[in-house]
């Protein structure tokens, strides 16, 4: 590395690897730079710094002066680094590209299927794999699209500041030091209400731009692309019905440095697994963490522009794949970006949730040859959010010596027990094998067809099977607790809405009775 070859002054446009770190900002690259003049006289390097990720990539391949500089190769770009990258938080890692992909190299489309989708679902799948994220690139329209929503959310909560709406003024505003806005398709405003613009353009944007991403992951796991279509919202929405999934907007106005703020859902410093099938992260300043599948931290969005996506998986597509795409955690990085986000951080996190009566089954990654775990059975999105919900109280309430031990087994749930690993039916027709072992539904004809335990692989003779009395009374119990839940779940859900109208009516009467008087 050092040598007289390193010591040739750098061309025009070029920074040289022994120049001071402040001689470009990090976020020069993101736009075109001023070419810079010959230096007279050769700068002198010092052993002790290394050269960085940029400067090596360009150094062997010098410009002429009078030539411009172009932007990299799409696949070969490397993004500029980050303020982590050279002053990495304490027990974090530094940040590294991971791949970029683009929305139109994954979308479906009718016909054979080219290199360029192959490539492009195998880098998708590959980036989730290695590191839980992915960035999707979107196109010229709906690039400008994520911007102006982004832009409209900042002047949005600056604006609902200046004019007392939250907390009473702009100092209160800065010491609560964040606002959120969620916004659902098919819920009407109330008169007087303001949203953000181009939440509903947001909102089809970034909804199409999931849609697409959950194809690209069926289809590397050898199922038909629209195999989890029956989970989400009709398309467009039904009259007077309202989207499961969720816009959120935020502004964070001070860094997260100071322990405040953050995103909307995401307290700074603290992690957190979404329940539904996708993230679709965008802001206009870096700071979202993921950690790896090896428990390591790393800035995810640190060479991201504001047009950019961020994919992060969720629980509900980890259940629907049999945890084959495992849910990500994610964090607002502390003490990481003090110095760039001054102007404060506007955050668009898309939530793309399934249907609440739709059945998270894992029968298709069965039917496709994957190994199917015993305890993902199938279950209704309702019951599935209220058990995360439960879990979530349990983690709350825990006392603050709790030591949490990740690498302890879980053991498996009753309903997991008494259900049939195949078909996740319950075993109401369980039956005792000749070795002791009982089976029923779809795993029960298996064991009759091969004659073979498939627990303990011994020999079972298939004319004496015995009927498990207590296994179908406990399966036949919990069946029906179950769906009592369901039934109970539902008739709260109902009763919930009825309030809500009966509220919004009330509102409504409240302003016409206000206008007349």
């Amino acid at each position: 590395m050092s040598g007289a070859g390193m010591q040739t002054p750098s061309p025009a446009g070029v920074a040289p690897s022994g120049a001071p770190p402040n001689a470009h900002p990090p976020h020069a690259g993101r736009s075109p730079a001023a070419p810079l003049q010959p230096q007279p006289q050769p700068q002198p390097h010092h052993h002790h710094q290394l050269p960085s990720s940029l400067s090596l990539g360009l150094l062997p391949l010098p410009l002429p002066p009078s030539s411009s500089r172009t932007p990299p190769d799409h696949y070969n770009a490397i993004g500029p680094e980050p303020i982590a990258s050279a002053y990495p938080a304490a027990g974090e890692h530094p940040a590294a590209p991971i791949p970029r992909v683009r929305l139109a190299d994954i979308a479906s489309y009718d016909g054979a299927p080219c290199g360029a989708y192959a490539k492009a679902v195998e880098a998708l799948s590959g980036s989730l794999a290695r590191h839980n994220a992915v960035v999707i690139e979107l196109g010229g329209e709906d690039s400008t699209m994520v911007r102006c929503a982004l832009e409209s959310a900042r002047m949005y909560f600056k604006a609902k500041a200046q004019c007392g709406g939250v907390g009473g003024g702009m100092d209160s505003w800065r010491k609560s030091n964040r606002g959120v806005y969620m916004y659902r398709a098919g819920r009407a405003l109330e008169d007087g209400d303001l949203s953000p613009p181009c939440m509903s353009d947001a909102f089809k944007c970034l909804g199409k731009a999931a849609r697409v991403a959950l194809c690209a992951v069926a289809r590397h796991l050898r199922l038909r692309s629209d195999v989890f279509n029956h989970l989400l919202d009709d398309s467009p929405l039904p009259p007077n019905e309202v989207s499961s999934s969720v816009l959120v907007a935020t502004f964070s106005h001070n860094s997260p440095s100071n322990g405040k703020g953050g995103m909307g859902g995401v307290k700074p410093g603290g992690s957190e697994v979404e329940k539904g099938l996708l993230t679709l992260i965008a802001s206009d300043n870096p700071g979202i963490q993921v950690c790896d599948p090896n428990g390591r931290w790393y800035l995810a969005d640190g060479a991201s522009g504001s047009g950019d996506l961020l994919l992060l998986t969720g629980r509900a597509l980890s259940h629907a794949t049999a945890g084959l795409r495992p849910a990500a955690t994610y964090r607002m990085g502390i003490d990481c970006f003090s110095g760039v986000t001054v102007g404060g951080r506007a955050s668009l996190v898309f939530k793309f949730m399934p249907q609440c009566n739709a059945i998270l089954d894992c029968s298709p990654i069965a039917a496709a040859g994957h190994m199917i775990p015993q305890s993902f059975v199938p279950i209704t999105v309702s019951q599935f959010m209220d058990d995360l919900s439960a879990e979530e109280d349990a983690v709350c309430n825990r006392p603050d010596n709790y030591e949490a031990h990740p690498n302890l087994i879980r053991e498996p749930s009753l309903r997991s027990v008494l259900s049939d690993p195949l078909s996740g039916a319950f075993l109401e027709d369980a039956v005792v094998v000749s070795c002791g072992h009982s089976f029923g539904g779809d795993m029960l004809k298996k064991v009759i067809e091969r004659a073979r335990c498939t627990i303990c692989n011994s020999d079972i003779e298939t004319g004496t099977l015995v009927p498990n009395y207590a296994l179908r009374a406990a399966a036949m119990a919990v069946k029906n607790e179950d769906d009592r839940r369901l039934f109970h779940n539902a008739v709260l859900r109902k009763r919930r809405k009825e309030m809500a109208e009966q509220m919004d009516a009330l509102k409504r009467l409240n302003k016409v009775l206000l206008n007349a008087f």
